[in-house]
Parts: structure tokens; C-alpha cells; sequence
């Protein structure tokens, strides 16, 4: 009934022009109206502007891992592991075997795949050598996910040892062309390896990034702890059978690792969705609680709120200019017009100058994707032939359209024409209480955002300054590969001969970012049974005084103790955790090997700071190591890596000198929040340039209407002063009633957000001192052009015709 009803009126109004005639009467109305028709077209733009690109990142951020032709049926393997005493572990980490004995004995599994955490290999051929990062995974890899073979068959190309699929990318910088099926390249210098397949490169809305694939037969080979039900160090991917209920199948694998002779550490398994892992990452009691939707969520609705702050410049200016129109809707209802043609109307205008708007900021999203890309690390696409980008835009000038337009033209066209033709109509106290409604809902949203921004820029610098337990500042950290391990003395000792280079030293691990844990500890007074999580890391002699780690207790590892490779120093966490109150010189048992506490340093940041410091075991064990640190002067660091740089071509020729700053290290480990810390920055500016042009175009429009009152106080001998205050406190005291609003809210809200973070900033009152400051500030700044303007003029030209 109702799309009969909507099909009768768009005929009639085809059929007796009236839609041409609506259209023409929009455009003349803009013309004529030229000032504010520029307030309201340019603040939809902006808002749209913003919009659009949010929505781009939240469209990009939704379509992650998606395109997998069976993606429905794909999840990762997760575990609980439960440690009394400590939080829950949740990780994608599992046993080697459990792929494989989950593909035997349960009839759900269609496929289960093994992949390793990646691998950066360097591949050669001839002249040429290319670094790139990959996994070991099983043979049915390409099967299960959909990663197109520009060559090869997915059913074979993993199938033989020592092959190796690699991307299109990787084969035309290596070979110079993608048609190297058969190709016989170096791996690392050492094995040969034949090209078996060439996929395409790998989309950046992939969860799993690699240059490279293998066979898991070849990393099988190569560590013979992958059979260890005790080990967790592999992922496992599975792809289940049509039709599979996954409550009912979560619920039949949580104990699957403790049945059997499958060991006894106490982990549930569950499985997560493939779709999901992108937008849900961060587990608590095996739950997931937050990730990348937080901000997809935030900023979609910020999105929103940067529309309807746009939309409310567009009432407001429409309510109160409604006696510039009040003569003119009296005219068209006395000759016969309804209530329904003039709506339409109006609702039309409004529809005109969102499109219009949305034409400015199509051209403003074009010219700014390259710079968003940039900024956020995406590669969104502008591509204005997409069907559903076009829905999108179309969408959202619509919204625009109809949001901003329904209140005006309900409002305008229920005028009274007997009363509207007898003189100037006036504002009832409703109409006048939604305007300044509307004003303090769009400053209550600025202010917000003003100490949203304060306070993400201030848990940023926190992050940055704050004393992480260790010196950062000036290390350089070398990958060891090739020859490097086998050389590790001659090199170290080369490198401290270099002027500005004072430690050099080597880890399994890199310190800020740990990732090896283990329940295998023993101590004394343990309880029995207990399995406890804690972090390990081997190091070789030099490491933690190289690194700026404090000793507390004790002493570090040395070469004049011939024994120290069966001791251990741990932190400070660890000795609170053992509750040992005298540590060094216990004793204690790591995988069996007891040794002694031989020192306690103080506790360093090993994660992020959204989790407290973690228990700590360090051992001596300099043939484990995969990093290199040398700690270079101020001053001297282009010469002394110019020299690293040739003490590593001289024992290592093969392969490329790669370095990276151990405070770069830390900024990337933060890259999300620097890039949610900028884009608040720029959300937060353009929803105040909106909200002032809005209020801009009130304040013009209110010394338009109070000319004459003006010019009859200044004959009375009214200042300047005096009347830009009476001009301006009708709209302070709006912006002070929205901070009374947003401030406690945005309290409540960062908060809640700060409750993430073990170590946080605090919430200051300066802040929302500042905030409220600045809103009021930036209101006079937006006022006081017009009120000033107004109150200089001379009163003779407003008073003359009276």
C-alpha cells in the first residue's frame, strides 16, 4: 500500500512538472542566498568529506580476510591455557601434532593446516638476492585458502620437499618475470630450493601476510620438538565441514588436549572464525573482548557525529531564517499550495545542497586518499565505477539530506498564512529552545572531542617518556643469519673496536616485544601442580648490561664463572611471583636443568603498556640467539654503522647489511595508537570548524535581525563592549551549558578507554579545563567578528528608515 502511495506522488509530481518547478525554486533560493548557502554547503562538505573517508577504513577494516571462497567454514585454532595465581593465556599457539590429530579424530574437520609464525629468508638466484618474509605450511594450504596461482596447481605445489611457492612480486624482483616454475634458487646460501608455484601478492586485507610458502615437511625436518604434545609453537588453521554447528563443536575439542598421552598442561581449545581475527585479537579468560572493532566502532560513530553536527549548521540556519520566508510560504498556502507540496519543497532544497555538498566532497576525498592512505597504513581505493562505493555516497548525501531538511520544512511549511501575512512572525519559545538545543548538542561534541584528543596525545607521551626499565635510545638491532652465528665472537669483538660503538651483545628475543613463555619451572616452596606462565630469554654475556637493564640483587652473567650457562637471573616479578624473600643463591629448575639465581634486576617492559610487568627468567645460552645489539654514541651513528656495515660484509658477504633502531622498534609496537591519535586530532578539528561555521552563520544572521535595536542603543550611548557581550552571551551561555554536558561524559569515556592501559596517564582536571577554555575561546573568536562588526557600524544607516 505504502510503495502505491509513494508511486501516485512521484507520478503526479512528473506529470504536472512540479518536481522541475521544485528544483528551480531550490536553485534560486541558493542563489539568493549566497552567504548562507556557502555556511551550509561548505560544512556538509567537510562533515561528508571526513565521513567518507572513516567509512572508507571501516569498509576496509570489515573486509578482512572475506574474500576466502570458504571463509564461512574457516577458523584458527585457539587455547586457553589457565596458570592459578595469574591470568589466563589465550594464544594461537599450539602443539605440531594437533593439526594432524584433528583432522583424524574428528569428522568435522574437512582440513587442518599447520603454519608457522614467519620466517625471513633471503632467496638468490645468480646475482641477485631478495629478503623475504613467508611460513612453513601444509600441503593443502592453497587448497583450503584463496590465494590465486597465477602458475602451479594448489594441489601439488607444497606437495614436495624442498619447493617453495612464492608471490609475483618476489619473482619479478628475483628472476625479472613471473614465469619461474621450475627455477632453481639459494635459500639463505645454504639449500636449494625449485619454484613450484607463483601466486598473486597477497591483498593487505589479508590477517595472514607473506612473501613466501613451504612445505611443513621442511621445518619438520629441521625441528624434531614439532611432535611434543608439550610444545606450543605452531598455528593451526581448520576448515570445517558444511553445516557444522561451532558451539556444539567448541564444545567437543575444549578438552581435546587432555585426553590421552596428549600431556598435561591445563588448555581448552576453542576455535575463532577466520573473518574475525582481524577485528577481534585481544582474548581475556578466553573471551574476546575488544581489538580493532573498538575503533571501528568509535570512529564509525564518529563518522555519524560529524554528519549530524553539519546537519544541525543546516537547522539552524533554515529555523531561525524562517521569517526571511514566512511571506513566502503564506503566499503559496493562500493560492492554494498543502502542507505536503511545501514539504516536499523544502525537503528538495535540502536534498539539492547535499548532493551539491556531495560533489565537493567526492573531489576532497579524491585528492585526499593518497594522504589518508599514508597516514593510516591502508591502501583504501576512491574508485568512483564502484556500484557499492556509489551506493555509499548516494547514501550518505541522502542521510545529509533528509536529516538536515526534515525539521525546516515540517516547520516552515506549518506557518499560519492569515498570520504570516500580517507582519514579521516570531519564534515561539519551542522553536527558539530546539535551536539552541541543537547548538549545544554540536559544542557538547566539539568539547568531547577536544579532551578525547588531549588525552590520547597525553597516553602517547606517557608511552614515550616513561621509564620502560631499560635504555632504548641508540641501539641497533641486527638480525643474526648466515654466517653471523658461527662467527658471533670474531664479529662482536670487531664491532666494539669501531669508535662510538661501547656494547655489542646478542638475544634470542627482542626485549620490548617478548614471546616465548613456559610453565616448565621448579623452585622452592612451589606448590605441587601448580603450573605457572612465565617469560624466558636467552642471552649471551653483555646483554643486560649492554641493554641499560638495572641489577637489583646479585650479579649478572660472566666469563669468570665457568658454571654461569646453568644459572639464571630473573626479575623482580618473578621473585614476587616464587615469593622468595632472599633469591639469589635458591635454586632453580628450567625444563628440568636446576641451576642458581644468580641475580634479580629490576622489572622492564616486555609488552605493551596495556599489560603490568611480566615473571622473568634470563639465561646464559649463547648459541640461541637471533638478535644482535650494539649501543652506538650520540653523535657517531652514521660513522659507526658505516663500520657495522663492513664487519658484517667481511664475515657475512651474502647477505645484505638490515639494522633497525631499537626506539623505531618501540614507535611501531604503538603505530596504532599514533594513527588513532592523529586521526582524533583531525576529527576533532573539523567538528569544531564545522560547529564555529555554524554558529558563524547565527551570529551574522542575529546582528542582521537586531540592526536597529543596536543602532537605537548606540544613539543612547551603548559601547562597543557592551554590545558585543549582549550580541555573544546568549550563544556562551549555550557552549557553557555543552561543556557542563560533555565534560563529565568525556571523563567517563576515556576512562573507560585508559582502563585498557597497566600503565596510564592520569585524567588531570587541566584537562577538561583546557577543553572547556578552548570551546568558549574558539566560540568568542567565531562571535566576535560579526558582534564587533555590528557594534562599530553607524547607527544612522539602520536607523534612517525609521
Amino acid at each position: 500500500m505504502l510503495i502505491g502511495i509513494l508511486r501516485k506522488e512521484f507520478d503526479d509530481l512528473m506529470t504536472n512538472s512540479m518536481l522541475t518547478n521544485y528544483l528551480k525554486m531550490a536553485y534560486r533560493n541558493l542563489l539568493r542566498h549566497k552567504g548562507f548557502s556557502l555556511i551550509n554547503v561548505s560544512g556538509l562538505a567537510l562533515g561528508m568529506t571526513c565521513s567518507i573517508l572513516i567509512l572508507l577504513w571501516v569498509k576496509d577494516e570489515l573486509s578482512f580476510d572475506r574474500f576466502h571462497a570458504n571463509v564461512d567454514q574457516l577458523y584458527r585454532v585457539m587455547g586457553r591455557q589457565h596458570y592459578p595465581g595469574s591470568d589466563d593465556l589465550t594464544t594461537e599457539s599450539g602443539p605440531g601434532r594437533l593439526g594432524p590429530a584433528m583432522q583424524q579424530g574428528l569428522p568435522e574437520v574437512q582440513h587442518a593446516i599447520r603454519v608457522t609464525w614467519d620466517q625471513e629468508n633471503l632467496f638468490s638466484y645468480e646475482e641477485k638476492a631478495i629478503k623475504g618474509k613467508g611460513y612453513y605450511a601444509d600441503s593443502t594450504f592453497f587448497q583450503v585458502f584463496s590465494f590465486p596461482l597465477l602458475h602451479g596447481d594448489a594441489a601439488q605445489v607444497l606437495m614436495q620437499p624442498k619447493s617453495v611457492v612464492i608471490s609475483d612480486s618476489l619473482a619479478r624482483k628475483l628472476f625479472g618475470t613471473t614465469e619461474v616454475v621450475g627455477n632453481m634458487m639459494k635459500l639463505n646460501d645454504i639449500e636449494s630450493y625449485t619454484v613450484s608455484g607463483v601466486m598473486h601478492t597477497v591483498p593487505k586485507n589479508s590477517s595472514l601476510q607473506f612473501d613466501y610458502i613451504m612445505p611443513f615437511v621442511d621445518y619438520e625436518a629441521q625441528h624434531s620438538w614439532i611432535n611434543e604434545w608439550g610444545n606450543y609453537s605452531i598455528r593451526t588453521y581448520v576448515q570445517l565441514q558444511p553445516g557444522v554447528d561451532v558451539e556444539a563443536f567448541n564444545d567437543k575439542i575444549k578438552l581435546f588436549l587432555k585426553q590421552g598421552d596428549k600431556g598435561t598442561r591445563d588448555t581448552d581449545l576453542f576455535v575463532q572464525p577466520l573473518k574475525d581475527i582481524r577485528l577481534y585479537s585481544d582474548f581475556r579468560k578466553g573471551k574476546t573482548e575488544s581489538g580493532v572493532i573498538m575503533y571501528v566502532r568509535l570512529f564509525s560513530v564518529v563518522a555519524v557525529f560529524l554528519l549530524l553536527i553539519a546537519c544541525i549548521n543546516f537547522m539552524n540556519l533554515a529555523t531561525a531564517r524562517s521569517a526571511k520566508r514566512a511571506k513566502e510560504v503564506g503566499v503559496r498556502k493562500a493560492i492554494g499550495a498543502s502542507k505536503g507540496s511545501l514539504v516536499r519543497q523544502f525537503m528538495i532544497e535540502s536534498v539539492l545542497i547535499a548532493f551539491l555538498a556531495l560533489f565537493i566532497a567526492a573531489n576532497l576525498t579524491g585528492m585526499l586518499v593518497p594522504a589518508f592512505n599514508e597516514l593510516t597504513g591502508k591502501a583504501v581505493v576512491f574508485d568512483l565505477t564502484d556500484p557499492e562505493l556509489i551506493l555509499l555516497l548516494v547514501g550518505v548525501a541522502l542521510f545529509t539530506g533528509i536529516v538536515s531538511g526534515s525539521y525546516p520544512a515540517f516547520f516552515l511549511s506549518s506557518f499560519d498564512p492569515v498570520v504570516v501575512l500580517k507582519g514579521t512572525v516570531k519564534l515561539n519559545d519551542r522553536v527558539t529552545l530546539f535551536r539552541k538545543g541543537l547548538v549545544v548538542f554540536q559544542f557538547m561534541l566539539s568539547a568531547l572531542l577536544i579532551v578525547c584528543t588531549l588525552v590520547v596525545y597525553l597516553q602517547l607521551h606517557f608511552i614515550r617518556t616513561k621509564d620502560i626499565g631499560l635504555q632504548r635510545e641508540n641501539v641497533v638491532l641486527i638480525p643474526i643469519e648466515g654466517q653471523i652465528r658461527d662467527r658471533l665472537e670474531v664479529i662482536k669483538q670487531d664491532m666494539l673496536k669501531i669508535n662510538g660503538v661501547s656494547a655489542v651483545a646478542a638475544s634470542d628475543q627482542n626485549p620490548l616485544w617478548m614471546g616465548s613463555n613456559t610453565g616448565d619451572v621448579e623452585w622452592k616452596g612451589k606448590e605441587s601442580g601448580a603450573d605457572v606462565l612465565i617469560d624466558f630469554m636467552h642471552v649471551d654475556y653483555g646483554l643486560i648490561e649492554a641493554m641499560g637493564m638495572r641489577l637489583k640483587e646479585g650479579r649478572t652473567f660472566s666469563k669468570d664463572f665457568g658454571a654461569d650457562t646453568a644459572n639464571y637471573v630473573i626479575n623482580e616479578e618473578a621473585v614476587r611471583l616464587m615469593q622468595m624473600s632472599e633469591p639469589v643463591g635458591q635454586w632453580l629448575k628450567l625444563w628440568g636443568v636446576e641451576g642458581r639465581i644468580i641475580g634479580v634486576i629490576e622489572n622492564f617492559q616486555s609488552r605493551r603498556m596495556q599489560v603490568g610487568a611480566a615473571p622473568l627468567i634470563i639465561k646464559l645460552d649463547p648459541d640461541n640467539v637471533s638478535y644482535l645489539y650494539a649501543r652506538v654514541e650520540p653523535g657517531n651513528t652514521s660513522s659507526a654503522l658505516a663500520d657495522i656495515e663492513g664487519v658484517l660484509q667481511k664475515y657475512n658477504p651474502a647477505f645484505p647489511f638490515e639494522y633497525h633502531f631499537l626506539d623505531d622498534v618501540f614507535e611501531r609496537i604503538y603505530k596504532s595508537e599514533v594513527i588513532i591519535a592523529k586521526l582524533t586530532n583531525y576529527f576533532a578539528g573539523i567538528a569544531i570548524v564545522i560547529s564555529c561555521l555554524g554558529l558563524f552563520g547565527l551570529a551574522l544572521f542575529t546582528a542582521e535581525q537586531r540592526k536597529k535595536e543596536i543602532g537605537v542603543r548606540k544613539v543612547l550611548g551603548a559601547s562597543v563592549s557592551g554590545i558585543v557581550f549582549m550580541l555573544s552571551k546568549d550563544f556562551l551561555k549555550l557552549v557553557l551549558i555543552a561543556n557542563v554536558i560533555a565534560l563529565p561524559l568525556s571523563w567517563y569515556m576515556m576512562n573507560s578507554w585508559l582502563s585498557d592501559y597497566a600503565h596510564r596517564t592520569e585524567l588531570s582536571w587541566w584537562i577538561f579545563a583546557s577543553a572547556f577554555a578552548a570551546t568558549i575561546i574558539i566560540a568568542m573568536f567565531t562571535l566576535s567578528f560579526h558582534a564587533i562588526k555590528t557594534a562599530m557600524a553607524d547607527p544612522i544607516g539602520s536607523l534612517r528608515t525609521e
